[in-house]
């Protein structure tokens, strides 16, 4: 089993058949278990590999994987997003949303209107 730190103090890969403990673990990470990778080789041009490099060397990634991860999370945000959006934009027309509506939304949920 691999444990996965990421924060913005680097990364670190821990390697053990037992989950270390709390008082172990930096407060600052984020940790995710890793229990199998599969591998992708990318091409890149140099000016693609030299951006990736400087992201990944000022930007809070400790490797060019974990940047790479991350734009496809962030990929496949956005693309779920758009389909909330298209299924949004398709649905049957509702009341109109006015002040009434947030006030009386405010009222269920017991918050104070803003000032």
């Amino acid at each position: 089993m691999y444990l996965f730190c990421s924060g913005v103090y680097g990364a670190r890969i821990l390697e053990g058949d037992i989950w270390p403990s709390r008082t172990r673990l930096a407060n600052f990470c984020q940790f995710t278990i890793l229990r199998s990778m599969s591998t992708m080789n990318i091409s890149l041009p140099e000016s693609l590999k030299t951006f990736v490099d400087g992201q990944v060397a000022g930007g809070g990634f400790s490797t060019s994987s974990e940047y790479v991860r991350e734009l496809i999370r962030r990929d496949q945000g956005r693309l779920q997003l758009r389909g909330l959006l298209l299924d949004g934009a398709s649905s049957a027309p509702t009341t109109p949303v006015d002040q009434a509506y947030f006030d009386s939304l405010r009222e269920r949920v017991g918050g104070r209107k803003p000032a």
